[in-house]
């Protein structure tokens, strides 16, 4: 069986552990590789979508929503990402907000040959930024977004989640 055939991460998977963490808002950047978990999550009566028109101010309005008592996960590629270092670090790590940044790996294959130099850096940044994170490459690897959300409630810090399969689950 071939990679694609294997490694496969559906958007109900995604859908799940994000109620399953209490998740009240979804703040993000639409784009057209989460077509299919967009429109789970905008009939899914639970939670609230919050869109952006940059990625660094997801930062600032999770820390609002935080604070205000929600559950909010930000949803981002990791090219948003790096452009959101400093609200990162001035938003969610200064103020110690326990926030879950679920982060699209643009470029990235198993076999460490990227395709976009976005995942070149992509784990650099997050190293040079002390931040957890885990990878999620396919339905398996699901519970890791779990795992995220109690390391992020525990340490009052963000935590990455690098969804490594964006361009098969995500999309039918």
């Amino acid at each position: 069986m071939d990679d694609a055939a294997v490694a496969v991460l559906s958007p109900e998977t995604v859908l799940d552990e994000m109620k399953k963490n209490g998740v009240t808002d979804v703040v993000w950047l639409p784009d057209s590789e989460t077509n299919w978990l967009f429109l789970m999550m905008q009939a899914e009566p639970s939670l609230r979508l919050v869109g952006v028109s940059r990625e660094g101010h997801a930062c600032s309005i999770a820390a609002g929503i935080y604070t205000g008592g929600g559950t909010p996960i930000i949803l981002i590629q990791n090219t948003g990402m790096m452009e959101s270092g400093d609200s990162i670090r001035g938003w969610l790590m200064s103020l110690e907000i326990p926030v879950v940044l679920m982060v699209g790996y643009r470029g990235y294959t198993r076999h460490g040959v990227n395709k976009d130099t976005a995942a070149t850096y992509t784990e650099r940044f997050i190293h040079a930024f002390n931040l957890s994170y885990y990878l999620v490459e396919s339905d398996s690897d699901g519970p890791r977004i779990s795992v995220a959300f109690e390391e992020a409630e525990r340490t009052r810090k963000p935590v990455v989640v690098l969804i490594a399969d964006e361009f098969h689950g995500f999309n039918r």
